[in-house]
């Protein structure tokens, strides 16, 4: 027996000598890599065709039901789109229910239900998946997760009741929200299954066949899989509210869709399915209908359709190859671009300083780093191995010379590396690439005294390298598009989305974070008090404030940007004499165990160094949050006429994926506009 309906392929498969088992295979009919998702149509399909598996269940025709999806995807869960376009309440109920009802029908299956993922299973996708009783997953298999929260939303098709009870409330409280918020966190299939949310990796070349093997063994009562034997309904509850006071601190309420997660996993503790499925049901009501929610939409579709074609690269046939590259420096910078060409390239990288002590630790910097990676079973050992192989280091200029690119990682002084390039074309061939990290400098002032300044671009990456998604890819006045698409080859190469910039002062993401801290220092010597002024920007939920991010890249790097910015842009970036003082008197802060967040604690010490100014009581709260906001309007109506990027779009994506500017307020141009 077997139908054909639009998302759902149900076909019966012996399970050896069992019996038959229902096997519904989700399809949308758009090619292997375009993801299941689950619109009203979709939902009301597969609900159709598991009412029909059901009843045959209950006659005695089969002894199994197995869910499984396409080669890449298994069901990424509702459709974003049509859901964001939902104004109308009792529309956003109707999808709530409609995943409710469908699911339940796998739940209450009187016959065991498996799901065989062997692809992507992303929010609603894997709330199907945990609506059955057992799950295989593909060893090869990289996404899993519930993403609802970064989106605005929460897993409103059952997970939040289902996850818990079947991993343990801590478990389920990293799916549900410590991974969203940790710039959407996901899992593979061996991760899966150490938390306990699959019950078997199988190799991906038979994973079908070995999953109905799998299967017809489990119904055989030959395998039993474990089971989390359930959390203290108390325990579950104090857990949770000890992760709100986590979130609460890091988010300060900027948006609502955490809180509710963390609600629905509290009520979850007293394990009453129907009052969760009457709570998901209302909750996801609420968010669909949010402007959280449409915001959340506008920057997925950034990261996830913009990011991956740069408006304003030139046609990537024009790339040269890049097999050998270069890194002028030894630091810490030099070292993190080192180990990202070596993992991601897998090309020779050599790195050149000016002694062999220098040298040296840049290479031991990067054998460290891939130590790390292997301990934490990230890389396999031969990984590694492979990795520090390509990484080496000179104190020869000489040695550099057969590099098909090079890019420099020296101190950041316009004359330095100006310096470095001169020193760098006596050595290498014409159409070498000569690249530079610059944060803020004039690309084009670099490359103005060479023989060859249209081989020359701006790849700035962030700081964490192997961490931050963005390169800003500088064009300068001279460079060619040979160049240019090169240098948007190595980003993509790197797994890095690219946004083409002009060669202007600060490029997107500096440039507007620096006015945005200039502004908050502006405050403080008005005599606005540190505590004021750090809350006033809680609003924004930015995963880092103004004196987090001082404290992190240090007053002297913040000090030195913004004197170039000034002296590029002018007053809008003022001398800040309390920031010269902290400076001058080596100011250090609060030491933090890693990189810190919004949630870390603000050195108050900071306010000793100021207040100069000839005014009285500064500024409060919602005061100070205008002023940042008609100071970020200004700056980006400027860079737009300025052409410093295509398109608004630009600013936006560069700020989600180099500021970590958050998801739940869009994009920082609708963000303004909607707050102006």
């Amino acid at each position: 027996m077997s139908e054909r309906i639009t998302h759902a392929l149900v076909r019966d498969v012996q399970l050896e000598d069992l019996g038959v088992l229902a096997l519904v295979t989700l399809d949308n009919g758009a090619g292997p890599r375009k993801p299941n998702t689950l619109g009203p149509e979709g939902m009301a399909e597969l609900r159709a065709a598991l009412t029909r598996v059901s009843e045959r269940a209950r006659a005695g025709e089969i002894v199994a039901v197995a869910v499984t999806g396409k080669q890449f995807h298994f069901a990424a869960g509702a459709d974003l789109h049509g859901a964001a376009e939902i104004t109308d309440r009792a529309a956003a109920r109707s999808i709530a229910e409609a995943g409710h009802e469908a699911y339940a029908l796998l739940i209450d299956m009187p016959v065991p239900t498996f799901a065989f993922v062997g692809g992507a299973a992303l929010g609603g996708g894997l709330e199907l998946a945990l609506s059955c009783h057992y799950r295989t997953v593909s060893a090869a298999v990289r996404g899993i997760g519930l993403p609802e929260v970064f989106l605005g939303l929460v897993p409103g098709w059952g997970g939040t009741f289902l996850l818990p009870r079947l991993v343990g409330m801590e478990r389920a409280l990293r799916v549900v929200v410590e991974n969203p918020l940790r710039q959407n966190t996901q899992l593979d299939g061996p991760d899966a299954e150490r938390l306990g949310i699959v019950d078997a990796v199988l190799e991906p070349a038979d994973f079908l066949t070995e999953s109905l093997r799998w299967a017809a063994q489990v119904v055989r009562g030959e395998i039993v899989p474990e089971r989390y034997e359930g959390d203290d309904p108390a325990a579950a509850r104090a857990l949770v509210e000890s992760a709100r006071v986590e979130v609460d601190a890091r988010l300060h309420g900027a948006t609502p869709a955490p809180g509710r997660a963390l609600d629905l996993l509290s009520l979850a503790a007293g394990g009453d399915r129907e009052a969760s499925v009457e709570a998901e049901n209302e909750a996801l009501t609420d968010l669909i209908t949010s402007p959280e929610f449409a915001a959340s939409v506008y920057a997925f579709d950034l990261t996830s359709r913009r990011a991956k074609n740069p408006v304003g690269a030139p046609d990537a046939e024009l790339a040269r190859p890049v097999r050998r590259i270069g890194v002028a420096g030894a630091g810490l910078m030099a070292s993190q671009l080192a180990l990202l060409f070596a993992r991601r390239m897998q090309v020779p990288v050599l790195m050149r300083d000016l002694d062999d002590e220098r040298a040296e630790r840049g290479v031991q910097f990067v054998a460290d780093e891939v130590q790390k990676l292997v301990t934490k079973g990230r890389i396999s050992g031969a990984e590694g191995n492979r990795i520090r192989s390509l990484v080496s280091a000179t104190t020869e200029l000489g040695d550099l010379a057969d590099a098909d690119l090079v890019i420099e990682a020296v101190f950041e002084e316009l004359d330095v590396k100006k310096q470095v390039f001169t020193e760098l074309e006596s050595v290498l061939g014409p159409e070498a690439i000569l690249a530079t990290n610059t944060s803020a400098l004039s690309v084009s002032a670099m490359a103005a005294d060479l023989q060859h300044p249209e081989r020359v671009v701006g790849l700035h990456f962030f700081n964490p390298v192997a961490q931050m998604p963005l390169v800003e890819v500088v064009r300068a006045e001279r460079t060619d598009d040979p160049s240019y698409a090169t240098a948007f080859a190595v980003a993509a190469a790197c797994r890095k989305s690219a946004v083409a910039v002009a060669d202007a002062p600060g490029f997107v993401v500096n440039r507007l974070l620096v006015r945005l801290l200039g502004e908050v220092l502006g405050s403080l010597e008005d005599g606005t008090d540190v505590t004021v002024a750090d809350r006033a920007l809680w609003p924004l939920g930015l995963p880092m404030g103004p004196f987090q991010l001082l404290q992190l890249v240090g007053p002297a790097v913040a000090g030195h940007v913004l004197e170039t910015l000034r002296e590029n842009l002018g007053p809008r970036y003022p001398s800040s004499p309390g920031l010269e003082a902290m400076i001058a008197d080596g100011a250090r802060f609060v030491e933090f165990e890693s990189r810190p967040t919004a949630s870390s604690p603000v050195d108050t010490a900071i306010a000793r160094y100021f207040g100069s100014r000839d005014h009285v009581g500064g500024q409060d709260e919602a005061g100070l949050l205008r002023r940042v906001r008609d100071a970020l309007a200004e700056e980006v109506e400027l860079m737009l006429a300025e052409s410093v990027v295509a398109e608004a779009a630009d600013i936006d994506l560069a700020m989600v994926l180099g500021a970590g500017w958050p998801f739940h307020l869009g994009g920082i141009t609708p963000y303004l506009r909607r707050t102006a």
